[in-house]
């Protein structure tokens, strides 16, 4: 049975694309057919992590209008083979998406054996981010460990509860996991950014995985490749884990404490 999963969060910038990008790749790395779709039409950043911006021919609003077939439209990854990227447009408003539109692509995707749709969601409440939570299954809401973020979040999780094809039908509930990302040990230590703790306790939700701060992200953006194809990387690591923890494996929170210097650093203040 395939899954459709939302990704999400109240506020912009937190790295809701770079996570929609490494999720689409782990699930696919393990085997998994995926489809990721961007629903931010208008602005369009998926295509462009996902290292495929020259190759969008048609985008999603072009299969919803019939103006090309879904299969015209996807775009098969040249990394994973089991991986398939529907770009959002560009040059279209958000109106142009609409909730039978967006079902039918769907279930056209469901149809051809996709195991995983995830939605790269837009921030806030608008209709684009309606429409990429209205069918899901699943929900990873993307936090900062600051105020605005998690006050922001509050409002997703509140329209996750009530707006949503399950919530209207009485079918049970999205199932919702908490993301941190870049999340600094040593800022959490000074007070300027919220614990785990902290934002777990407000959002009452469990957390799927604690991203580091840290410049391989900004990196693998300008290179066109999803960060947790950096296998170097704590971002990365950090990635898979919660890719793990999605499909129902138990793992440890990694990367909460600051790594601790060795002797010569701490000599000569490295």
């Amino acid at each position: 049975m395939a899954e459709i999963i939302v990704v999400t969060s109240g506020k912009g910038g937190v790295g809701k694309t770079t996570t929609s990008a490494s999720v689409a790749c782990g699930l696919a790395r393990r085997g998994k057919k995926v489809a990721v779709i961007d629903f931010d039409i208008g602005l369009r950043n998926l295509d462009l992590i996902m290292g495929c911006e020259r190759r969008v021919v048609y985008d999603f609003v072009n299969v919803i209008q019939g103006d090309c077939t879904l299969k015209q439209a996807l775009i098969k990854d040249k990394r994973i083979d089991s991986l398939f990227v529907l770009a959002a447009s560009q040059t279209r408003d958000k109106e142009a998406l609409s909730m039978e539109g967006v079902r039918k692509v769907f279930d056209e995707l469901i149809a051809d054996g996709f195991e995983y749709i995830i939605c790269d969601s837009p921030a806030g409440i608008e209709k684009g981010a309606h429409l990429a939570m209205y069918y899901a299954d699943r929900a990873i809401v993307v936090v900062n460990p600051e105020v605005s973020s998690v006050r922001d979040s509050d409002r997703i999780l509140g329209l996750l509860s009530s707006k949503t094809q399950k919530a209207e039908k009485g079918d049970g509930k999205v199932q919702e996991h908490l993301l941190l990302t870049r999340y600094s040990p040593r800022r959490v230590a000074t007070g300027e950014m919220m614990s785990v703790g902290d934002v777990k306790e407000i959002l009452g939700l469990d957390v799927i995985g604690v991203i580091p701060e840290s410049p391989d992200v900004l990196s693998a953006s300008n290179a066109g490749t999803p960060v947790i194809l950096n296998e170097q990387s704590d971002v990365s690591k950090a990635y898979e884990d919660s890719v793990a923890r999605l499909l129902g494996d138990t793992l440890p929170l990694r990367f909460l404490d600051e790594p601790k210097k060795g002797f010569l650093a701490r000599m000569f203040g490295g």
